[in-house]
């Protein structure tokens, strides 16, 4: 049966090309399909590992409109009670402030130039964005690589007068790593409460990098006018403490896989105002993003099953006009004693003859092919994800800065690779797929004598 294949195979060329080809197309776009679900898959992983098992508790701006500027004013107390919870392994707080650089220039462009006789110009020449943290590889900035370190240390839990700068500002300063600077309160913040005059010398840990990707209004909304600060630092400008303090956000980390949902629902016991805040998973916090992965992935999943089904569609429909033209070949190999067994076999043979070379080429041009399939995709869907920002960015309340950017960023590249795992996978899934397709093409031509097929034939 198998020397009857072969031979079948390679008398009816042009049969077995169109076949082959087929299956080659099909097998070709179910590995390209799989390998970029496999990228998004892996590219989510990076994105979000730090913060998947996690959620952020921040304030509920529908009953607490927050600090005068509308930053977060959480209770220090009340992160505290959380972060005592037996299932939280460990937590990340911010803290927001406004100050000003003491002895140095901040960032201008021409966009956020302002009337040299203003009071802006004259209240916050020199004012700058802090935000203070308890570990700056896990801020929500950095997280999002809206920052991204590319000198020195990140900020950790017991640091006191250190800070990261980005490194424009620190180049404008003429500022290194190890250098010191003055930041100093400013009294005209509405945040400034208490009307703090406080002074800080602080030691520059750290460089970050990072570019806005939308317009901005003032200098202070411009990346390179933030300082990442330790927490004692950001509170002291505003006359307080850690304790003091009334904190932007809080990110708890779950242990193990430990279900988000259950220790959130038992956070509820706690005696917490919770009114006055709400609990999200942090990966909220990446809207965009997560559509962009998902989108990705839908369309992965729909080229894969798509290719398969098509495959065993259009095979289906070629064997069957084969076999139809192979009744009277049937029918003599059925009078000559050979079973419907034996004829099957040759069948499923032949189709193997056939699968095996396209399955080696659709390997071979997959290689070559999926990264720019997958370019493909994510421009398409980075494109009308960016769309509907812009649609909806005219009824926006939000400003330019890092936490926007974070906010509305998507997926930005897959490196998508043909592994051997995703190959045999496609392979599998295709075999069986073919397999099917001969079964339903011969069924009913095996259930017919050859006298029945010989009668049909004429």
């Amino acid at each position: 049966m198998i020397k009857n294949a072969f031979h079948y195979v390679t008398r009816k060329k042009l049969k077995s090309l169109i076949i082959m080809s087929v299956i080659l197309i099909m097998t070709t776009l179910s590995l390209i399909g799989l390998s970029i679900k496999d990228s998004t898959e892996k590219a989510s992983e990076e994105t979000f590992g730090n913060v998947m098992n996690s959620f952020i508790m921040e304030i509920n701006r529908q009953v607490n409109p927050g600090t005068p500027r509308g930053g977060g004013n959480i209770k220090g107390e009340d992160i505290k009670k959380i972060s005592e919870v037996k299932s939280i392994d460990h937590y990340v707080k911010r803290i927001n402030s406004v100050a000003d650089l003491a002895d140095h220039d901040i960032i201008e462009t021409p966009e956020t130039k302002v009337d040299p006789s203003s009071d802006r110009a004259k209240y916050f020449k020199r004012t700058v964005m802090l935000t203070g943290v308890n570990d700056s590889s896990k801020e929500t900035k950095f997280v999002s690589e809206s920052y991204k370190l590319v000198e020195g240390e990140h900020l950790k839990d017991g640091d006191v007068s250190k800070v990261i700068l980005h490194k424009e500002l620190a180049e404008k300063n003429n500022l290194k790593v190890g250098d010191t600077i003055i930041i100093k309160s400013n009294v005209y913040d509405a945040d400034n409460e208490k009307g703090a005059d406080e002074t800080v010398e602080a030691e520059i840990i750290g460089l970050f990098d990072g570019e806005n990707n939308g317009p901005v209004t003032s200098p202070q909304e411009l990346y390179q006018n933030t300082i990442m600060t330790d927490l004692n630092t950001a509170a002291k400008v505003y006359g307080n403490t850690e304790d003091t303090a009334v904190y932007q956000d809080a990110t708890f980390f779950v242990k193990g896989d430990t279900s988000l949902e259950t220790v959130v629902k038992d956070l509820e016991k706690l005696d917490i105002n919770w009114s006055m805040y709400s609990l999200v998973k942090s990966t909220s916090n990446f809207p965009a993003l997560e559509e962009s992965i998902s989108n990705i992935s839908s369309i992965a999943n729909t080229l894969f099953i798509g290719s398969l089904i098509f495959a065993g569609v259009i095979v289906s429909l070629l064997l069957f006009l084969w076999m139809n033209a192979r009744r009277k070949e049937i029918a003599i190999l059925l009078s000559l004693g050979i079973s419907k067994g034996q004829i099957l076999m040759q069948l499923i043979f032949e189709v193997i003859f056939i699968s095996i070379p396209a399955f080696i080429a659709s390997t071979i041009i997959a290689k070559y092919t999926a990264q720019i399939f997958g370019e493909k995709i994510l421009s398409k869907v980075s494109g009308d994800i960016q769309k509907q920002i812009e649609s909806q960015s005219s009824s926006s309340q939000l400003g330019g800065g890092a936490e926007v950017d974070g906010f509305n960023r998507t997926l930005t590249h897959l490196d998508v690779n043909i592994l051997t795992e995703s190959i045999v996978y496609v392979v599998i899934f295709m075999s069986i797929v073919l397999l099917v397709s001969v079964i339903i093409a011969s069924i009913n031509i095996l259930k017919k004598n050859p006298k029945e097929l010989l009668i049909d034939t004429k």
